[in-house]
């Protein structure tokens, strides 16, 4: 059910900064770490002496030291050497390409003659001054099918995040869904709208009135393997809804990297890519702390539906039409699965 020969986020960069991360992704257990380069590593998570599990271990000058019996490994997976012992003949263990890229750790679980740094998008909110980014991680348990089922509709807003992001406006403005390529984009634009909370706190910090309309919208564009990105905003109603002058509106990206872990549970990337204020560093970690809140709404709701499907394996479930983008999300991921497995021509 995963892709493999493609580009996931496995970290944060500063996750790895000093020490060891052992993390699963797509069911390979595998440890992150920095060389005594300062270069990015990930080797299979296991000591071909005993099996111990090599993130236990620790970091000797950018070496990666087990913690069992002081075996010290490449970053090639090849034995380098242990004390009092001739082990540079040992088998190799699996190494992982890595990239180190917009403040993450990308990693390619597949083939390693496949991987190609050119396939891990480009986004122009990083490094980027006109720009701020903030964001974290969570750990959910449920299929991660379901976090790109939950972002590619985003009617739910009106129930999960009432308070914050959610009106009734969205319940009854219809969306659009299309196929492009290899892209799924699931928008919304909801006109002559009153700014729900969050938006409302947004145009404050922006200097601009938050009593008045808004046009509001919604952009979710999800590509393989599991990344959705969502253009977001408001714009004082008139001045041309999502392309008004930046002086009327204000205007976001949601980042969402998520990577499986298991069947049953992912690593969830968060954040929100701003154009207004970006230098307020205050106000980054304003609406870090509030996104953050807003998705572990989203957590909790997941968590709770993987426990009722796993409970309930053979129940089917009504599809309507505000699940197109997340139904052709799915038939995407599996027509590359299909294609990943096909056995090769001869």
């Amino acid at each position: 059910m995963f892709l493999k020969n493609t580009w996931y986020v496995a970290c944060s960069a500063h996750e790895i900064d000093g020490r060891l991360l052992g993390r699963t992704i797509c069911k390979q257990k595998i440890v992150f770490y920095r060389d005594e380069h300062g270069q990015v590593a990930a080797l299979e998570d296991f000591c071909p002496h005993r099996g111990a599990p090599l993130s236990l271990g620790k970091l000797c000058q950018g070496k990666l030291t087990c913690g069992y019996h002081g075996l010290e490994m490449g970053r090639d997976g090849h034995t380098v050497a242990m004390p009092g012992q001739r082990v540079q003949k040992f088998p190799a263990i699996q190494s992982y390409p890595v990239q180190e890229r917009y403040g993450f750790i990308w990693v390619w679980p597949g083939q390693a003659s496949l991987a190609d740094p050119a396939q891990i998008p480009h986004f122009d909110w990083y490094d980027n001054p006109q720009w701020a980014y903030g964001g974290g991680l969570y750990h959910v348990r449920a299929d991660y099918r379901l976090m790109i089922d939950n972002l590619m509709d985003l009617t739910h807003e009106t129930y999960v995040h009432a308070t914050s992001i959610g009106q009734p406006e969205i319940d009854e403005t219809p969306c659009e869904t299309t196929v492009e390529g290899q892209m799924v984009v699931t928008s919304r634009f909801m006109q002559h709208i009153p700014a729900p909370p969050f938006w409302r706190a947004a145009l404050r910090a922006k200097g601009l009135a938050d009593e008045v309309p808004v046009d509001r919208w919604q952009i979710c564009r999800f590509t393989p393997p599991s990344h959705v990105m969502i253009e977001v905003g408001v714009a004082h109603a008139g001045h041309g809804g999502y392309n008004a002058p930046d002086a009327h509106k204000v205007y976001a990206v949601v980042v969402d990297f998520i990577t499986p872990e298991t069947e049953h549970s992912m690593w969830y990337h968060w954040g929100m890519a701003r154009q207004f204020n970006p230098h307020d560093a205050a106000l980054t970690e304003q609406i870090r702390d509030g996104q953050g809140k807003i998705f572990a709404e989203d957590l909790e709701m997941l968590e709770r539906q993987q426990l009722n499907l796993s409970a309930h394996p053979a129940r089917k479930l009504l599809t309507l039409n505000i699940d197109a983008g997340g139904a052709h999300a799915r038939r995407l991921i599996e027509r590359l699965l299909q294609a990943e497995q096909a056995p090769p021509r001869t």
